[in-house]
């Protein structure tokens, strides 16, 4: 088996496909790129068995043929090797690669393809569109609130819920919630499934600048996306969501409006003063102003600063893990964000004031008991 290719177009290809691949100790050809040779097409997969993406590409060739060839070793040569076409000699019976570059040759154990697992195929699927904008978005806006507890397996994903009417994307771990709703992308069917953390990861960095359509394919198993040349697929997880529509408190008199990063910022200074597990900073609302403080009493640290804000609704005093605030707003868009707040130990929302017509975008962060001794001093 032999065929010629563009070095830089490979390594491109590679990239995209890369992170599927596993260091699995049990399966060492997980650690390689299987490479299948037909009628001048090269397709590259690569799995971890939860995970498969495939690429191809035209190559310079009259046979055809596959063979499985070790990950790091290839991406590292190509990457070290300048924009150059390389020749590839495969020895069918020895599974022994031969690379021939400009001014060197490269020699490397492959194995036999036919032991690669095989990319599963899905059957008896629904299918949706999807731009891979507004994709991309719904993974940039919900992925950072995927919980990492893995003995709650179903909030280690992005929930995924399909309906005529709407399209939405939740992420939760029980401390802080995102939701992503789009009401100008619909599905002609109800269906509803959580996507694991990794499938989305491998999404994100590998889908297009340019807004083309992404063809999304789901059964009870599975999930295929194909755009472009790249197909990923991935096993859905199997677990029951939580009803996270319960835990979004409906009534919330008390309205702060904020520029977005003039609150960002101020969290960002005032929780290095905070206590390093808990995080925690007071947010004391008294007419139109702000207060935000934080201390750590073990080092007899303390922070505190004013800002300006529209608000409606009665005075408060709330705490909040300033982490998780931060992240929020960081994964925000647009100048001003809306801080909806009912009492001092009920659930606060966080909503852009300003969002793409047919958007959506909630967030929400669970309140901290505040500490019983007295506040901080304001200036």
């Amino acid at each position: 088996m032999r065929f010629i290719v563009s070095t830089s177009t490979l390594l491109k290809q590679l990239q995209a496909v890369n992170g599927a691949s596993s260091n699995s100790t049990v399966l060492p050809i997980l650690d390689n790129f299987l490479f299948e040779l037909k009628d001048g097409t090269l397709t590259i997969s690569a799995t971890d068995l939860q995970t498969s993406m495939t690429t191809s590409l035209p190559v310079e060739s009259k046979e055809d043929g596959k063979i499985a060839i070790p990950s790091k070793i290839l991406m590292e040569t190509l990457k070290t090797l300048p924009d150059q076409p390389i020749t590839f000699s495969i020895d069918d019976q020895t599974f022994a690669i031969g690379i021939n570059a400009d001014n060197g040759r490269y020699k490397l154990s492959g194995e036999n393809g036919e032991d690669f697992p095989k990319i599963s195929v899905i059957e008896n699927a629904s299918s949706v569109h999807l731009p891979a904008s507004i994709l991309s978005e719904a993974i940039n806006k919900t992925l950072f609130a995927v919980s990492n507890d893995e003995l709650r397996p179903a909030m280690t994903g992005v929930y995924c819920q399909l309906s005529p009417q709407h399209i939405t994307f939740v992420a939760t771990d029980a401390h802080k919630l995102a939701r992503y709703r789009r009401k100008d992308t619909k599905s002609e069917s109800v269906a509803s499934f959580i996507l694991p953390k990794k499938a989305l990861v491998l999404l994100k960095t590998s889908l297009p600048v340019e807004d083309v359509n992404v063809s999304v394919e789901y059964n009870n198993t599975s999930a295929f996306f194909r755009f472009g040349n790249i197909n990923l697929i991935c096993r859905l997880i199997d677990e029951r969501y939580p009803d996270y529509e319960a835990i979004i408190p409906q009534n919330n008199p008390n309205k702060l409006i904020i520029d977005r990063a003039l609150f960002l910022n101020c969290l960002k200074r005032v929780v290095i003063f905070a206590n390093k597990t808990t995080h925690q900073v007071r947010l004391k609302v008294t007419g139109n102003e702000l207060n935000i403080s934080s201390e750590d009493l073990d080092f007899a640290n303390e922070a505190h600063e004013r800002l300006s804000c529209q608000y409606e609704g009665t005075d408060i005093e709330i705490g909040f893990n300033a982490k998780f605030l931060i992240e929020m707003l960081n994964n925000l868009s647009g100048e001003e964000v809306a801080f909806e707040m009912s009492t001092p130990n009920r659930a606060g929302l966080l909503i852009p004031q300003t969002h793409d017509e047919g958007e959506e975008v909630l967030m929400l962060v669970m309140p901290v008991m505040l500490n019983t001794h007295a506040p901080l001093a304001t200036n």
